[in-house]
């Protein structure tokens, strides 16, 4: 599972920056630059959302070694 989640993660950063590429700085608003803003955004989400997971497996496998 973590070798997948690093895939993922890794899958989005690429999504990032390839986004950053899209952007128009002058008129980040307008055109294309909103498209590449949307998807900065979603991909930032989907990063956050994969590290919460990876540390929930963590957690989740502390407790099972514990009881």
């Amino acid at each position: 599972m973590k070798i997948f989640t690093n895939i993922l993660v890794f899958l989005a950063l690429a999504l990032i920056v390839f986004n950053v590429t899209l952007l128009d700085f002058n008129n980040p608003f307008k055109g294309d630059s909103v498209v590449a803003l949307i998807g900065i955004g979603a991909s930032l989400c989907a990063v956050l959302i994969l590290l919460i997971f990876r540390v929930s497996k963590k957690i989740e496998e502390k407790t099972k070694e514990n009881l």
